[in-house]
């Protein structure tokens, strides 16, 4: 039985790293996509590139780690139930739960993998990609201006120089401000100088002999200027996105300080813990579900796979917006998905296992 089990978990391992390398990058490619107006704009070194690539993993291998898992499961134990193993081992007198320990060995590695990167490292990696994108963008962005082309570097800011005379000094400069939508500005300067400021992570300009022209509904304001400093804050996450920098004590601190936003905080503490909990609910899924699937082949494991956790992920974003909405509290409502696939799991293995 050691030397089976050693077979099946072996078998397990090589498709739970091939889907999560998949995984993985197909999750990257998103989040790439998604940083590439940005770095690409500014001139990023290939080294900066790979520094957040690496500063990302642990975010991810919070969604992939269970996926994988499951996956890995679906394909082992479908590709033994197409070539007839599992009849083979049920016949030699094993049950089906005997030869689904090697995913509980697997599940609970993965478990505890998955809440070190839940609480302490994906904290970290999400705090160093802030600080390794705004310190390119502090470093360089400006550095990156060229003469006569629009700069969109920034969201919601337009920048545009007739004459660069050096890698500071700028003339004919024009500036479209959107961030504050309902006062946006127009601002043109004869010259000026970038300047940085480290302590509080922002750069801007020091504008010389110009105007500003600023729009509130249907008011026109102009103001002439000698001196006009206009800041930027890079920032490539919405405040929101800040919680994913906090560790568990951290989240519980300030929900008890602000209660205002002591849903949000709660929220984000329960899925630090309910996504890798879910490696516990594919130790019993996984393999009943294997069966269930048929001999469908390493197509229909991916399949199923798949679907399973788009309805999770729906119903956890169910549950927080209920959250979110006051009609649950937010342990029920970070909790619902958890609980309803938990049971779906338990009852489609006992029915397998009766089989």
């Amino acid at each position: 039985m050691l030397l089976i089990h050693r077979s099946i978990l072996k078998e397990l391992l090589i498709s739970f790293l091939m889907s999560i390398l998949f995984l993985n990058f197909t999750l990257m490619m998103e989040k790439l996509l998604r940083l590439s107006r940005i770095l690409s704009g500014v001139g990023a070194p290939i080294t900066d590139i790979a520094k957040i690539i690496i500063y990302l993993q642990p975010q991810l291998f919070i969604l992939t780690i269970p996926m994988a898992l499951l996956l890995s499961v679906l394909l082992t134990f479908g590709r033994m139930n197409t070539d007839n193993e599992l009849t083979i081992l049920k016949s030699s007198g094993m049950s089906f739960r005997s030869a689904s320990f090697p995913v509980v060995y697997l599940g609970l590695i993965c478990f505890i993998i998955g809440i070190a990167m839940s609480f302490y490292l994906s904290p970290t990696g999400s705090k160093l990609v802030r600080e390794k994108i705004t310190n390119i963008l502090t470093t360089r962005a400006l550095m990156a201006l060229e003469e006569g082309i629009f700069n969109t570097a920034f969201k919601d800011i337009v920048i545009l120089v007739k004459e660069k005379p050096s890698s500071d000094r700028l003339s004919g400069i024009f500036i479209f401000d959107e961030r504050n939508k309902d006062e946006q500005k127009v601002i043109v300067a004869k010259e000026g100088k970038i300047v940085t400021d480290a302590d509080d992570e922002s750069l801007g300009f020091s504008l010389l002999d110009g105007s500003a022209y600023i729009t509130r509904t249907s008011i026109l304001t102009e103001i002439k200027f000698g001196n006009y400093h206009f800041k930027l804050t890079p920032q490539v996450e919405s405040a929101s996105r800040r919680n994913s920098e906090l560790s568990p004590v951290e989240l519980i601190k300030l929900a008890n300080e602000m209660p205002d936003k002591k849903t949000q905080f709660f929220l984000e503490f329960h899925r630090r813990l309910s996504m890798p909990a879910v490696c516990l609910i594919i130790i019993i899924l996984g393999p009943s579900l294997s069966l269930m699937a048929g001999k469908s082949g390493r197509l229909g494991g991916l399949t199923v796979g798949l679907s399973v956790f788009a309805v999770y992920y729906t119903l956890l974003l169910y549950g927080e917006n209920l959250s979110r909405a006051g009609k649950l509290s937010h342990f029920a409502g970070a909790w619902l998905s958890f609980t309803i696939l938990a049971i779906f799991s338990i009852l489609i293995f006992e029915r397998v296992n009766r089989k």
